[in-house]
């Protein structure tokens, strides 16, 4: 999905700690949905309990050499991937507000920060290795932008931008969850095929879908002309790719050989896409689309 070129970004709504974390990026990494859980249940601290924090000595994490105050436009969206994700939060954050507000809720935007080796959040010290995740201790998402190259080399995912956006856009979903109220149900229950956690992650899927059918109708604040431009099939197809490489199938299946749905906290592959699609192709029914609890079959979204 590209941006319009003229589309203007505001770089205050990053926070850019690349370059100063310490430790560094360990690949393999895709726990940003068990962090979630693991805060919800024991509170803050939860990653220096799992040992995330201790990645290597100091200093080791990659810098950048570009500025995030360089963002200016659109234009810049579709060539920075930093830029990219300006512009992505600024978009979700015009779909969100309004989204909310038909279901008679305020939003409220999450921080979105890009860090590279380790941060330090409202729910501990995190290392690259649990991938992208929300806080809600803090209400911030976290991207070490190394994901991205991760995620096509090692995943085999699209590296469109669409891809790109949707990780972004299902960090976002779980901070909706956060203010809807149903994001500590994954707590209660947060492992296995049909468990609370593997709902939880695919109505965030499906949030992003909402998203993403959405968003090149949505005029950014102040003009008449929205962030992004019209979706192409290809960049449906990119998004679609992003979700399936993450699956929890795919990932056991490369990791180990096996699948072991009675572990699952994200869903597979195919449940990943289809509630993804839910939500594009029924972006403007509200929230109930999105309706994974009361899903009979989460391989058939709205049964």
């Amino acid at each position: 999905m590209s941006f319009n070129e003229n589309a203007r970004l505001d770089s205050s709504r990053v926070s850019d700690r690349r370059g100063k974390g310490k430790g560094i990026a360990v690949g393999g990494g895709l726990g940003g949905g068990l962090i979630l859980i693991l805060s919800l249940i024991f509170g803050t601290d939860v990653m220096d309990g799992l040992g995330l924090s201790d990645g290597g000595p100091a200093g080791t994490g990659a810098g950048t050499s570009q500025s995030i105050s360089e963002c200016l436009d659109g234009a810049d969206a579709n060539e920075r991937l930093d830029c990219r994700i300006v512009g992505t939060a600024q978009s979700l954050d015009s779909f969100w507000a309004p989204a909310l507000a038909t279901e008679g809720l305020t939003y409220t935007e999450p921080g979105v920060t890009l860090f590279t080796g380790r941060v330090d959040t409202g729910c501990g010290a995190a290392t690259s290795a649990v991938g992208p995740f929300y806080c809600p201790a803090d209400e911030q998402t976290y991207y070490d932008t190394a994901f991205f190259d991760e995620l096509v080399a090692q995943y085999g995912a699209s590296g469109g931008p669409l891809a790109q956006e949707y990780v972004v856009a299902h960090e976002f979903g779980h901070h909706v969850q956060n203010l809807t109220g149903v994001l500590g149900a994954s707590a209660q229950d947060p492992r296995g095929a049909d468990s609370a956690a593997v709902r939880t992650e695919l109505q965030a899927d499906c949030y992003a879908g909402m998203w993403a059918g959405a968003a090149a109708h949505i005029p950014a604040p102040g003009s008449a002309e929205p962030f992004l431009a019209e979706l192409t099939a290809t960049d449906v197809q990119d998004a679609l790719s992003a979700a399936s490489a993450i699956g929890d199938d795919r990932i056991q299946s490369m990791a180990t050989g096996q699948v072991n749905p009675e572990s699952w906290t994200h869903g597979s592959g195919d449940q990943r896409q289809a509630w993804f699609m839910q939500g594009y192709t029924n972006n403007d029914g509200g929230l109930g689309v999105c309706d994974t609890f009361s899903a009979a079959d989460l391989g058939s979204p709205g049964a």
